[in-house]
Protein backbone atom coordinates (compact mmCIF):
# COMPACT_ATOMS: atom_id res chain seq x y z
CA UNK A 1 0.00 0.00 0.00
CA UNK A 2 1.45 3.67 -0.96
CA UNK A 3 1.15 6.30 1.23
CA UNK A 4 1.92 9.89 -0.03
CA UNK A 5 3.09 12.19 2.92
CA UNK A 6 2.50 16.25 1.74
CA UNK A 7 5.06 18.34 3.35
CA UNK A 8 7.12 15.16 3.91
CA UNK A 9 10.28 17.10 4.79
CA UNK A 10 8.11 18.50 7.50
CA UNK A 11 9.71 18.00 11.31
CA UNK A 12 6.33 15.85 12.40
CA UNK A 13 6.85 13.14 9.55
CA UNK A 14 9.31 11.09 11.88
CA UNK A 15 6.30 10.69 14.50
CA UNK A 16 4.36 9.35 11.62
CA UNK A 17 7.20 6.88 9.74
CA UNK A 18 7.78 5.78 13.45
CA UNK A 19 4.28 4.69 14.33
CA UNK A 20 4.01 3.00 10.82
CA UNK A 21 7.22 1.12 11.80
CA UNK A 22 4.95 -0.99 14.13
CA UNK A 23 2.45 -2.13 12.40
CA UNK A 24 2.70 -5.54 11.19
CA UNK A 25 -0.34 -6.31 10.01
CA UNK A 26 -1.31 -7.48 7.10
CA UNK A 27 -2.72 -4.49 4.54
CA UNK A 28 0.16 -2.42 5.83
CA UNK A 29 1.81 0.30 4.37
CA UNK A 30 4.59 -0.66 2.40
CA UNK A 31 5.99 2.08 0.36
CA UNK A 32 6.11 5.85 1.57
CA UNK A 33 6.81 8.94 -0.68
CA UNK A 34 7.53 12.03 1.11
CA UNK A 35 7.03 15.35 -1.31
CA UNK A 36 8.21 18.51 -0.40
CA UNK A 37 9.32 21.89 -2.33
CA UNK A 38 12.55 22.20 -0.15
CA UNK A 39 14.79 19.06 -1.20
CA UNK A 40 17.28 19.51 1.69
CA UNK A 41 14.28 19.01 4.17
CA UNK A 42 13.64 16.15 2.57
CA UNK A 43 17.74 15.16 2.66
CA UNK A 44 16.78 15.63 6.14
CA UNK A 45 13.71 13.53 7.06
CA UNK A 46 14.79 10.62 5.24
CA UNK A 47 17.90 10.34 7.30
CA UNK A 48 16.28 10.82 10.36
CA UNK A 49 13.85 7.76 8.80
CA UNK A 50 16.39 5.59 7.98
CA UNK A 51 17.74 5.50 11.20
CA UNK A 52 14.64 4.99 13.12
CA UNK A 53 14.65 2.35 10.59
CA UNK A 54 17.52 0.58 11.22
CA UNK A 55 17.10 -3.07 12.12
CA UNK A 56 13.32 -3.23 11.85
CA UNK A 57 12.81 -5.79 9.11
CA UNK A 58 10.06 -5.01 6.21
CA UNK A 59 10.35 -1.48 7.16
CA UNK A 60 8.39 0.50 4.47
CA UNK A 61 10.69 1.64 1.82
CA UNK A 62 11.04 5.52 1.77
CA UNK A 63 11.32 7.80 -1.63
CA UNK A 64 11.57 11.56 -1.52
CA UNK A 65 10.72 13.56 -4.36
CA UNK A 66 10.02 17.63 -5.44
CA UNK A 67 7.67 16.42 -8.26
CA UNK A 68 3.54 16.78 -6.76
CA UNK A 69 2.39 14.83 -9.57
CA UNK A 70 4.46 11.72 -9.54
CA UNK A 71 4.40 11.55 -5.43
CA UNK A 72 0.39 11.70 -5.72
CA UNK A 73 0.30 8.87 -8.93
CA UNK A 74 -1.53 5.86 -7.60
CA UNK A 75 -1.19 6.83 -3.88
CA UNK A 76 -3.73 4.77 -1.47
CA UNK A 77 -3.78 7.21 0.88
CA UNK A 78 -2.57 10.53 1.11
CA UNK A 79 -1.20 12.76 4.43
CA UNK A 80 -1.66 16.53 3.62
CA UNK A 81 0.67 18.41 6.29
CA UNK A 82 1.93 21.41 4.20
CA UNK A 83 2.72 25.05 5.29
CA UNK A 84 2.40 27.59 2.51
CA UNK A 85 5.10 30.38 3.70
CA UNK A 86 6.80 27.82 6.08
CA UNK A 87 7.33 29.05 9.71
CA UNK A 88 8.64 32.00 8.21
CA UNK A 89 5.14 33.10 7.40
CA UNK A 90 3.78 31.87 11.11
CA UNK A 91 6.00 34.21 12.15
CA UNK A 92 4.96 36.90 9.89
CA UNK A 93 0.97 35.92 10.80
CA UNK A 94 1.33 36.63 14.90
CA UNK A 95 3.96 39.66 14.15
CA UNK A 96 1.39 41.48 12.01
CA UNK A 97 -1.58 40.58 14.33
CA UNK A 98 -0.06 41.86 17.33
CA UNK A 99 0.67 44.64 16.09
CA UNK A 100 -2.58 45.75 15.34
CA UNK A 101 -3.57 44.48 19.22
CA UNK A 102 -5.06 41.34 18.03
CA UNK A 103 -4.31 36.91 18.59
CA UNK A 104 -1.76 35.52 15.74
CA UNK A 105 -2.21 32.36 16.49
CA UNK A 106 -1.88 30.17 13.49
CA UNK A 107 -5.66 28.69 13.66
CA UNK A 108 -7.40 31.37 15.67
CA UNK A 109 -8.54 34.71 15.24
CA UNK A 110 -6.45 36.64 12.94
CA UNK A 111 -3.50 34.58 12.19
CA UNK A 112 -5.22 31.72 11.26
CA UNK A 113 -7.42 33.56 9.11
CA UNK A 114 -3.81 34.78 7.27
CA UNK A 115 -2.95 31.10 7.06
CA UNK A 116 -5.91 30.09 5.82
CA UNK A 117 -6.52 32.70 2.72
CA UNK A 118 -2.17 31.48 1.37
CA UNK A 119 -3.54 27.88 2.11
CA UNK A 120 -6.56 27.04 0.46
CA UNK A 121 -5.81 27.80 -3.19
CA UNK A 122 -2.95 25.09 -2.61
CA UNK A 123 -4.91 22.76 -1.12
CA UNK A 124 -7.67 23.38 -3.85
CA UNK A 125 -5.38 22.40 -6.33
CA UNK A 126 -3.88 19.39 -4.19
CA UNK A 127 -7.48 18.23 -3.94
CA UNK A 128 -7.85 18.65 -8.07
CA UNK A 129 -4.69 16.88 -8.56
CA UNK A 130 -5.48 13.68 -6.61
CA UNK A 131 -9.35 13.46 -8.57
CA UNK A 132 -6.95 13.05 -11.73
CA UNK A 133 -4.07 11.15 -10.57
CA UNK A 134 -5.14 8.96 -7.67
CA UNK A 135 -9.36 8.95 -7.62
CA UNK A 136 -9.28 5.90 -5.50
CA UNK A 137 -7.04 7.77 -2.45
CA UNK A 138 -8.65 8.78 0.81
CA UNK A 139 -7.21 12.26 1.59
CA UNK A 140 -6.05 12.74 5.23
CA UNK A 141 -5.40 16.54 5.99
CA UNK A 142 -3.26 17.44 9.26
CA UNK A 143 -2.77 20.77 7.80
CA UNK A 144 -4.16 23.79 9.68
CA UNK A 145 -6.64 25.80 10.07
CA UNK A 146 -7.84 21.88 9.90
CA UNK A 147 -11.30 22.37 9.31
CA UNK A 148 -11.15 24.98 6.78
CA UNK A 149 -8.49 23.39 4.93
CA UNK A 150 -10.25 20.13 5.06
CA UNK A 151 -14.06 22.16 4.31
CA UNK A 152 -12.47 23.38 1.47
CA UNK A 153 -10.80 20.30 -0.16
CA UNK A 154 -14.29 18.62 0.63
CA UNK A 155 -15.46 20.56 -2.19
CA UNK A 156 -13.95 18.27 -4.75
CA UNK A 157 -13.36 15.20 -2.66
CA UNK A 158 -16.15 14.53 -1.25
CA UNK A 159 -16.21 12.41 1.66
CA UNK A 160 -12.83 11.07 0.92
CA UNK A 161 -11.22 13.93 2.57
CA UNK A 162 -10.65 13.63 6.14
CA UNK A 163 -9.42 15.85 8.65
CA UNK A 164 -7.43 14.71 11.88
CA UNK A 165 -6.40 16.77 14.86
CA UNK A 166 -4.51 15.15 18.29
CA UNK A 167 -6.33 18.34 20.64
CA UNK A 168 -9.77 16.19 21.46
CA UNK A 169 -8.01 12.89 21.92
CA UNK A 170 -5.29 14.52 24.25
CA UNK A 171 -8.16 16.27 25.96
CA UNK A 172 -10.37 12.81 26.16
CA UNK A 173 -7.40 10.73 27.71
CA UNK A 174 -6.45 13.72 30.36
CA UNK A 175 -9.96 13.50 31.64
CA UNK A 176 -9.83 9.24 31.67
CA UNK A 177 -6.66 9.49 33.36
CA UNK A 178 -7.55 11.53 36.16
CA UNK A 179 -11.10 10.02 36.32
CA UNK A 180 -8.88 6.40 36.94
CA UNK A 181 -10.36 5.00 33.80
CA UNK A 182 -7.58 2.42 33.78
CA UNK A 183 -8.45 1.86 29.81
CA UNK A 184 -9.30 5.88 28.06
CA UNK A 185 -9.85 3.49 24.68
CA UNK A 186 -13.23 2.16 26.72
CA UNK A 187 -14.33 5.61 26.89
CA UNK A 188 -16.94 7.68 25.25
CA UNK A 189 -15.99 10.86 24.18
CA UNK A 190 -19.04 13.28 23.61
CA UNK A 191 -17.18 16.07 21.86
CA UNK A 192 -18.49 18.45 19.54
CA UNK A 193 -17.64 22.06 17.81
CA UNK A 194 -15.07 23.02 15.18
CA UNK A 195 -11.27 22.14 14.75
CA UNK A 196 -9.77 24.22 18.16
CA UNK A 197 -13.38 25.49 19.10
CA UNK A 198 -14.69 22.24 20.63
CA UNK A 199 -16.46 20.95 24.39
CA UNK A 200 -16.10 17.44 25.85
CA UNK A 201 -19.66 17.31 27.73
CA UNK A 202 -19.49 13.93 28.97
CA UNK A 203 -17.62 10.95 29.12
CA UNK A 204 -19.05 7.72 29.49
CA UNK A 205 -17.64 4.04 30.81
CA UNK A 206 -19.81 1.24 30.61
CA UNK A 207 -22.90 3.56 29.84
CA UNK A 208 -22.22 6.02 33.40
CA UNK A 209 -21.21 9.72 32.30
CA UNK A 210 -18.14 10.29 34.27
CA UNK A 211 -17.73 13.88 34.19
CA UNK A 212 -20.27 15.30 36.71
CA UNK A 213 -17.96 13.42 39.22
CA UNK A 214 -14.99 15.48 37.94
CA UNK A 215 -17.05 18.45 37.69
CA UNK A 216 -18.50 18.09 41.52
CA UNK A 217 -14.49 17.64 42.69
CA UNK A 218 -12.70 20.91 42.75
CA UNK A 219 -9.24 18.57 43.73
CA UNK A 220 -9.50 16.79 40.53
CA UNK A 221 -10.36 19.30 38.39
CA UNK A 222 -7.74 21.93 39.08
CA UNK A 223 -5.20 18.87 38.96
CA UNK A 224 -4.62 18.48 35.16
CA UNK A 225 -3.85 20.63 31.73
CA UNK A 226 -7.51 22.25 31.22
CA UNK A 227 -8.05 22.68 34.84
CA UNK A 228 -5.06 24.41 35.21
CA UNK A 229 -5.63 27.04 32.09
CA UNK A 230 -9.09 27.86 32.72
CA UNK A 231 -9.62 27.39 36.43
CA UNK A 232 -11.83 25.63 38.30
CA UNK A 233 -14.64 27.83 38.57
CA UNK A 234 -14.84 28.35 35.09
CA UNK A 235 -15.31 25.16 33.64
CA UNK A 236 -17.87 24.38 36.37
CA UNK A 237 -19.99 27.64 34.96
CA UNK A 238 -19.61 25.72 31.62
CA UNK A 239 -20.38 22.57 33.11
CA UNK A 240 -18.15 20.87 30.19
CA UNK A 241 -14.35 20.77 29.43
CA UNK A 242 -13.22 23.29 26.78
CA UNK A 243 -10.39 22.35 23.97
CA UNK A 244 -7.33 24.09 24.93
CA UNK A 245 -7.48 26.45 22.17
CA UNK A 246 -11.03 28.14 23.78
CA UNK A 247 -8.40 29.86 25.95
CA UNK A 248 -7.83 32.27 23.39
CA UNK A 249 -11.26 32.99 23.59
CA UNK A 250 -12.37 33.41 27.13
CA UNK A 251 -9.09 34.82 28.05
CA UNK A 252 -8.17 36.96 24.65
CA UNK A 253 -7.15 39.89 26.37
CA UNK A 254 -4.49 38.16 28.79
CA UNK A 255 -3.55 35.86 25.88
CA UNK A 256 -2.42 38.86 23.49
CA UNK A 257 -0.62 40.45 26.22
CA UNK A 258 1.53 37.35 27.10
CA UNK A 259 2.10 37.44 23.48
CA UNK A 260 2.70 40.68 22.96
CA UNK A 261 5.75 40.62 26.43
CA UNK A 262 6.91 37.11 24.82
CA UNK A 263 10.49 37.55 23.71
CA UNK A 264 9.48 35.91 20.90
CA UNK A 265 6.48 34.65 19.03
CA UNK A 266 5.67 30.61 19.02
CA UNK A 267 6.55 30.65 15.19
CA UNK A 268 9.40 32.90 15.36
CA UNK A 269 10.62 30.06 18.14
CA UNK A 270 9.96 27.11 16.06
CA UNK A 271 11.45 28.76 12.81
CA UNK A 272 14.64 29.74 14.20
CA UNK A 273 14.43 26.06 16.39
CA UNK A 274 14.36 23.93 13.38
CA UNK A 275 16.81 26.46 11.16
CA UNK A 276 18.93 24.75 13.94
CA UNK A 277 17.96 21.51 13.38
CA UNK A 278 18.43 21.39 9.27
CA UNK A 279 21.38 23.13 9.38
CA UNK A 280 22.66 20.71 11.80
CA UNK A 281 21.82 17.80 9.41
CA UNK A 282 23.98 19.54 6.79
CA UNK A 283 26.77 17.61 8.49
CA UNK A 284 27.01 14.28 7.29
CA UNK A 285 28.17 12.85 10.67
CA UNK A 286 25.38 14.08 12.73
CA UNK A 287 22.91 11.74 14.26
CA UNK A 288 20.01 12.79 12.52
CA UNK A 289 17.77 10.55 14.62
CA UNK A 290 19.31 11.93 17.84
CA UNK A 291 18.85 15.74 16.85
CA UNK A 292 15.59 15.51 15.82
CA UNK A 293 14.71 13.96 19.21
CA UNK A 294 16.19 16.50 21.49
CA UNK A 295 14.71 19.55 18.98
CA UNK A 296 11.35 16.95 19.66
CA UNK A 297 11.09 17.27 23.02
CA UNK A 298 12.02 21.21 23.88
CA UNK A 299 9.15 21.78 21.14
CA UNK A 300 6.60 19.78 23.33
CA UNK A 301 7.92 21.09 26.22
CA UNK A 302 7.25 24.86 25.25
CA UNK A 303 3.92 24.02 23.24
CA UNK A 304 1.42 27.09 24.64
CA UNK A 305 3.88 28.14 27.28
CA UNK A 306 2.16 31.71 27.51
CA UNK A 307 -1.21 30.87 28.29
CA UNK A 308 0.27 28.75 31.01
CA UNK A 309 2.21 31.05 32.06
CA UNK A 310 -1.07 33.71 31.91
CA UNK A 311 -2.88 31.01 33.82
CA UNK A 312 -0.05 30.42 36.52
CA UNK A 313 -0.08 26.68 35.37
CA UNK A 314 2.87 25.56 35.72
CA UNK A 315 4.88 23.20 33.31
CA UNK A 316 3.29 20.33 30.75
CA UNK A 317 2.83 17.11 32.60
CA UNK A 318 5.29 14.47 31.37
CA UNK A 319 1.87 12.46 30.13
CA UNK A 320 1.35 14.70 27.86
CA UNK A 321 4.36 15.21 25.88
CA UNK A 322 4.35 11.76 23.53
CA UNK A 323 2.43 13.96 21.07
CA UNK A 324 -0.53 11.70 19.70
CA UNK A 325 -1.82 12.80 16.03
CA UNK A 326 0.56 10.13 14.16
CA UNK A 327 -1.58 7.76 16.06
CA UNK A 328 -4.70 9.11 15.17
CA UNK A 329 -3.98 8.86 11.25
CA UNK A 330 -2.69 5.43 11.43
CA UNK A 331 -5.91 4.26 13.17
CA UNK A 332 -8.00 6.35 10.89
CA UNK A 333 -5.96 4.58 7.50
CA UNK A 334 -6.09 1.34 9.49
CA UNK A 335 -9.86 1.30 9.49
CA UNK A 336 -10.36 2.73 6.47
CA UNK A 337 -7.67 0.33 4.48
CA UNK A 338 -8.88 -2.89 7.17
CA UNK A 339 -12.71 -2.35 7.75
CA UNK A 340 -11.28 -2.38 11.41
CA UNK A 341 -14.02 -0.57 12.32
CA UNK A 342 -13.52 2.14 15.59
CA UNK A 343 -14.56 5.83 16.49
CA UNK A 344 -12.39 8.75 16.80
CA UNK A 345 -12.94 12.14 16.48
CA UNK A 346 -12.35 13.40 13.42
CA UNK A 347 -13.28 17.00 10.75
CA UNK A 348 -15.67 15.44 8.68
CA UNK A 349 -18.62 17.22 6.47
CA UNK A 350 -21.62 17.75 9.40
CA UNK A 351 -24.48 16.61 7.25
CA UNK A 352 -27.35 16.75 9.59
CA UNK A 353 -25.40 16.21 12.99
CA UNK A 354 -25.77 19.85 14.13
CA UNK A 355 -28.79 21.63 12.92
CA UNK A 356 -27.26 24.77 13.32
CA UNK A 357 -24.60 24.33 10.50
CA UNK A 358 -25.63 23.18 6.87
CA UNK A 359 -24.76 19.69 5.73
CA UNK A 360 -21.54 21.05 3.76
CA UNK A 361 -19.92 22.35 7.00
CA UNK A 362 -17.06 20.47 8.02
CA UNK A 363 -17.21 20.00 12.00
CA UNK A 364 -15.19 18.16 14.46
CA UNK A 365 -17.04 15.11 16.10
CA UNK A 366 -17.31 11.84 16.87
CA UNK A 367 -17.03 9.24 13.88
CA UNK A 368 -17.77 5.42 13.28
CA UNK A 369 -14.77 4.50 10.42
CA UNK A 370 -15.37 1.38 8.73
CA UNK A 371 -14.31 0.86 5.24
CA UNK A 372 -16.81 3.50 3.59
CA UNK A 373 -14.94 6.32 5.54
CA UNK A 374 -15.87 8.30 8.52
CA UNK A 375 -19.74 8.46 9.87
CA UNK A 376 -20.60 11.51 12.20
CA UNK A 377 -22.05 10.15 15.58
CA UNK A 378 -25.69 12.07 15.88
CA UNK A 379 -24.95 14.52 19.09
CA UNK A 380 -27.09 16.92 21.04
CA UNK A 381 -27.43 20.34 20.57
CA UNK A 382 -24.80 22.95 21.38
CA UNK A 383 -25.28 24.96 24.33
CA UNK A 384 -26.04 28.48 23.48
CA UNK A 385 -22.62 29.91 24.25
CA UNK A 386 -21.28 27.50 22.33
CA UNK A 387 -23.71 27.59 19.44
CA UNK A 388 -22.64 31.56 18.97
CA UNK A 389 -18.96 30.97 18.75
CA UNK A 390 -19.66 27.64 16.28
CA UNK A 391 -22.31 29.78 14.04
CA UNK A 392 -19.84 32.83 14.06
CA UNK A 393 -16.69 31.11 13.20
CA UNK A 394 -17.99 29.13 10.57
CA UNK A 395 -19.19 32.28 9.23
CA UNK A 396 -15.53 33.62 9.01
CA UNK A 397 -14.26 30.07 7.33
CA UNK A 398 -16.65 31.12 4.82
CA UNK A 399 -15.95 34.39 4.09
CA UNK A 400 -12.03 32.73 3.88
CA UNK A 401 -12.79 30.28 1.55
CA UNK A 402 -15.20 32.67 -0.79
CA UNK A 403 -12.26 35.04 -1.14
CA UNK A 404 -9.75 32.60 -1.72
CA UNK A 405 -11.98 31.28 -4.55
CA UNK A 406 -12.91 35.07 -5.99
CA UNK A 407 -9.89 36.66 -5.21
CA UNK A 408 -11.80 39.40 -3.55
CA UNK A 409 -9.81 41.62 -1.30
CA UNK A 410 -13.16 43.14 0.31
CA UNK A 411 -14.37 39.59 1.39
CA UNK A 412 -10.97 38.61 3.07
CA UNK A 413 -11.73 42.25 5.14
CA UNK A 414 -15.03 40.76 5.64
CA UNK A 415 -13.47 37.62 7.16
CA UNK A 416 -10.99 39.40 9.44
CA UNK A 417 -13.59 41.74 10.40
CA UNK A 418 -15.84 39.05 11.17
CA UNK A 419 -14.18 37.07 13.58
CA UNK A 420 -14.86 37.31 17.25
CA UNK A 421 -11.45 38.03 18.21
CA UNK A 422 -10.98 41.02 15.86
CA UNK A 423 -13.08 44.30 16.71
CA UNK A 424 -12.73 46.74 14.07
CA UNK A 425 -13.21 47.25 10.15
CA UNK A 426 -10.44 49.34 10.48
CA UNK A 427 -8.45 46.80 12.19
CA UNK A 428 -9.60 44.37 9.78
CA UNK A 429 -8.59 46.58 6.94
CA UNK A 430 -5.11 47.23 8.44
CA UNK A 431 -4.97 43.64 8.77
CA UNK A 432 -5.12 42.62 5.22
CA UNK A 433 -3.12 45.41 4.19
CA UNK A 434 -0.12 44.16 6.42
CA UNK A 435 -0.75 40.30 4.88
CA UNK A 436 -0.47 41.32 1.46
CA UNK A 437 2.72 43.43 2.16
CA UNK A 438 4.59 41.06 3.56
CA UNK A 439 3.05 37.80 1.81
CA UNK A 440 3.85 37.04 -1.83
CA UNK A 441 0.90 33.93 -1.60
CA UNK A 442 -1.62 36.37 -1.26
CA UNK A 443 -0.70 38.04 -4.07
CA UNK A 444 -3.79 37.19 -5.50
CA UNK A 445 -6.27 39.53 -3.28
CA UNK A 446 -7.33 42.11 -5.97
Amino acid sequence: MKLTILGGGGFRVPLVYGALLGDRAEGRVTQVVLHDLDAGRLSAVTRVLAERAAGVPDAPEVTATTDLDEALRGADFVFSAIRVGGLEGRANDERVALAEGVLGQETVGAGGIAYGLRTVPVAVDIARRVVRLAPDAWVINFTNPAGLVTEAMSRHLGDRVIGICDSPVGLGRRIARVLGVKNPAEAWIDYVGLNHLGWVRGLRVAGRDELPRLLADPGLLGSFEEGKLFGVDWLRSLGAIPNEYLHYYYFNREAVRAYQEAEQTRGAFLRDQQARFYAEMRNPDASALKAWDATRAEREATYMAENRETAGAGGRDADDLSGGYEKVALALMRAIARDERTTLILNVRNRSTLSVLDSEAVIEVPCLVDANGAHPVAVDPLPDHATGLVCAVKAVEREVLAAADSGSRTTAVKAFALHPLVDSVNVARRLVDGYTAVHPGLSYLK
